[in-house]
């Protein structure tokens, strides 16, 4: 994940930057952290939000400043794509051509349903965790409250940490497990709260939706969302092609859209 993290860093922080902060129930940043939190616990009970999910999901969480220092720490990202993809695909092909055949019949149902093809969708879950080894290890609902209290991008982290919780309350996964990246990526593609929300499926029928430890949740969850952002049935994905919107809907980096259509490819033409 540490290998992935300024790309995504890159892309969110673009949108996060241009953000307006508008007038909010729970002022960020002034008072006490505590003081925020528990102003913060009621908007989500006037949202609707139940009782025990809030109490299960913030009772005890403190601020994390090691996700403040990173979040104020972004740096540009300045690869070339010759450079990223040369360090990202080749140690990654192997095991990924070898993940390709442990689920392919997961991923032949998964085109089925969603019109896909399996191999962006393993290049993606490579790219972003390691196939799942590397999902990062902040705690999700205290990292989204440390960054909805900071006042750069509050309303964009609050509502995310609103959507942390429901993922909590329909039982999805419990706040102990709700572990990832530092700015709130969840799973083995990293979702944000508010895409597994949306987007998340239960392709492996236990009643759950599972992005950090179901590969078939994972991967028909991230086909999902390519789906639902233009993904064209049996279409190319190269540069330039029908299918390539798609994947810069996933991240708008270019050089991160165009390594993912590479593995892709490489992944097609592996014995």
């Amino acid at each position: 994940m540490i290998s992935r993290l300024p790309l995504r860093a890159l892309t969110l922080g673009a949108l996060l930057l241009s953000s307006a902060v508008p007038a909010l129930a729970a002022p960020c940043g002034t008072g006490s952290f505590e003081s925020w939190l528990e102003d913060f616990k009621k908007e989500a009970a006037a949202k609707g939000i139940s009782a025990p999910a809030i109490q299960a999901g913030l009772s005890g969480v403190t601020l994390d400043k090691s996700v403040l220092a990173r979040d104020q720490s972004q740096k540009v990202f300045t690869q070339s794509f010759e450079e990223f993809s040369g360090r990202m695909v080749p140690p990654r092909l192997t095991r990924g051509s070898n993940m390709l055949k442990q689920y392919g019949s997961v991923l032949g149902r998964i085109e089925q349903a969603y019109g896909v093809s399996g191999e962006v969708l393993v290049a993606i879950w490579g790219l972003e965790t390691d196939f799942g080894v590397n999902i990062g290890k902040f705690s999700t609902l205290r990292a989204l409250a440390t960054l909805a209290y900071d006042c750069r991008r509050t309303e964009l982290f609050k509502a995310e940490l609103m959507d942390a919780l429901r993922i909590v309350e329909r039982g999805d996964i419990a706040p102990a497990d709700l572990r990832g990246a530092w700015a709130g990526e969840i799973g083995q593609t990293q979702f944000m709260p508010s895409s597994y929300i949306k987007f998340a499926v239960d392709f492996d029928g236990n009643g759950r939706r599972d992005l950090l430890r179901s590969p078939p949740d994972v991967l028909a969850s991230t086909a999902n969302f390519l789906a639902n952002h233009g993904w064209q049935r049996g279409k190319e994905w190269e540069p330039g092609s029908a299918n390539f919107a798609a994947i810069k809907e996933w991240n708008k980096s270019e050089v991160y859209a165009k390594t993912i259509a590479a593995f892709a490819t490489q992944l097609s033409r592996a014995p």
